[in-house]
């Protein structure tokens, strides 16, 4: 029954001296137990004659011998150990694979890691580890999850273990190091900085966790955007397949009333010839029987009846074809069809012309003239809407959003996306300059209007005279000036479109512009000879 039940530990057979399993185990007169080598190492070392473990002073060495009590335990510890760690390499304990952290005991086919020791600079598996959580003494070694390289863990100048963290420097430091080299420094456990690492690698983690979750939104934004801009190209298609089906209808319309038109004058003109051929060889076949008549009296001599039959000398009654003629006019045929024609195309741009200014005008914004950008000679309204040109120069503060040189106003709102539009009210007015400009244009210096300089505007001087400050200028040709301008603008697509919205018209498009700023809209009133006023209307 007590055979049963008896299960020696592992402490009761280590030599407290070497921290192993007793080689040679003796006893000292105290009661205590070491391997042979060790006591007598111990003592041949020391000046005196202590227990190691009691601190008891013999006089004289002790005379020791072999405890075979002892020794025959801890064989049979060693067979029991050695059968337990056979049965659990094979059943349980695998070859450590490329990347794994092997032990460093094992001998022969190295077993995976299950613990590193920072004191004993050793990785154990399983089977070695077993003294380090069944000894007392190395119970109180630190053990980390396995990892290469613990010689990297040593401090390479005082080869002591980095236990400590030097927050003065961010770098692991030892004991020694905390009293030469990082003296006042502020020093605090390496677990401590772990843990307070921890915390912010957490923060951190989170703070990418929550990047990561915001590209995902934009992801799907994307591909929202991307469907959304498949079915507007699947109506625009549709519709332009719609408009061009409808204008080449139009068009072989026309041209199938301008044939018909030219066939029924030809087939006209064909029955008239007609008719005044029938005419001529009926009137030609009366002249050939009365030439006959004629030659035959010319024969007769009897004097009576040639002269009774005088009244057939004269022909017979015949039509005037001096100014009959056949020539059918086709001038102005081809004209008139075409101008027809362009007639309906009109009626059919004007459609789709009122279709398009409805679409942008679904963009409208809300636009406020900001007179921290207005030049000192301008005069804004209260409700920053209306522009015009002053008398005086006023004293106002030369701050950096001012334009000095040039007439010229911005509005508070800016835009770095999308599609907005904004109407101008201009009736009446023979000077002004308006569109979007970028943010960083000079406003102190010379201002040339152009793209390349940051300005998409479109402009009336002299009161007749439309121009776009492209480069170089576009002069524009228009029917009749516009009385309020409609200007829209898409971001991404880089286009400045500019309507004239009485007339549901398109006056100019900037296309193909590169934004990479924020567009502000822009007014200009003129110059001082011409004092006139802008209204900025939504």
């Amino acid at each position: 029954m007590a055979s049963a039940n008896y299960g020696p530990s592992e402490d009761q057979f280590l030599c407290s001296i070497c921290l192993d399993v007793f080689t040679d185990p003796v006893s000292t007169p105290c009661g205590h137990n070491f391997c042979l080598n060790c006591i007598n190492e111990h003592w041949n070392t020391s000046d005196q004659n202590l227990c190691p473990m009691c601190k008891k002073d013999f006089i004289t060495r002790p005379d020791l011998r072999v405890n075979t009590f002892i020794s025959e335990m801890v064989v049979q510890f060693r067979q029991s150990a050695q059968q337990k760690a056979s049965s659990s390499s094979s059943s349980e304990q695998q070859e450590s694979k490329p990347g794994e952290v092997p032990c460093d005991v094992c001998t022969g086919s190295k077993v995976k890691a299950l613990k590193s020791c920072l004191v004993c600079l050793f990785s154990y598996c399983e089977t070695h580890l077993e003294p380090h959580l069944t000894a007392s003494r190395l119970k109180r070694h630190q053990l980390m999850d396995p990892v290469e390289n613990l010689e990297g863990r040593m401090c390479t100048k005082h080869d002591k273990p980095l236990e400590l963290f030097c927050k003065s420097d961010q770098t692991c430091v030892c004991m020694l190091c905390t009293v030469l080299d990082h003296k006042m420094h502020d020093v605090v456990p390496l677990k401590e900085e772990y843990e307070e690492k921890k915390v912010e690698l957490k923060k951190k983690e989170a703070e990418i966790q929550q990047m990561i979750q915001k590209r995902r939104v934009k992801i799907q934004e994307i591909k929202h955007s991307v469907d959304l801009s498949e079915e507007d190209a699947g109506r625009e298609k549709a519709e332009g397949v719609q408009v061009f089906t409808d204008l080449m209808e139009s068009v072989e319309r026309g041209l199938k009333e301008l044939l018909k038109t030219i066939e029924e004058k030809q087939e006209t003109t064909k029955k008239q010839a007609e008719a005044f051929i029938g005419e001529l060889e009926e009137e030609i076949s009366d002249l050939m029987k009365r030439s006959a008549e004629v030659e035959q009296l010319s024969l007769s001599e009897d004097h009576l009846h040639l002269l009774q039959s005088s009244n057939i000398h004269q022909p017979p009654p015949t039509k005037d074809w001096t100014e009959v003629s056949v020539c059918p006019s086709y001038e102005g045929t081809v004209v008139r069809a075409v101008c027809k024609l362009e007639e309906t195309l009109s009626k059919k741009m004007k459609w789709f012309a009122d279709a398009e200014l409805k679409r942008v005008q679904m963009f409208s914004v809300d636009v406020t003239l900001d007179p921290q950008t207005a030049h000192p000679d301008l005069i804004l309204s209260d409700d920053g809407k209306q522009v015009k040109l002053g008398d005086v120069e006023k004293k106002l503060p030369n701050n950096p959003e001012r334009f000095i040189n040039g007439f010229c106003v911005l509005t508070k709102q800016s835009f770095s996306s999308g599609r907005f539009y904004f109407e101008v009210q201009v009736e009446g007015k023979t000077w002004w300059d308006l569109g979007v400009i970028r943010e960083s244009v000079n406003r102190k210096g010379f201002i040339s209007l152009s793209p390349q300089n940051g300005y998409w505007i479109i402009h009336l001087t002299y009161g007749n005279k439309y121009k776009a400050s492209a480069d170089p200028p576009v002069v524009l040709s228009l029917k009749s000036g516009p009385q309020k301008v409609g200007v829209f603008v898409d971001y991404e697509e880089g286009v400045v479109s500019f309507y004239d919205v009485e007339a549901a018209a398109l006056i100019y498009s900037f296309t193909g512009c590169s934004f990479t700023e924020k567009l502000f809209p822009f007014f200009s009133p003129g110059y001082r000879r011409q004092p006139d006023r802008v209204d900025a209307h939504v």
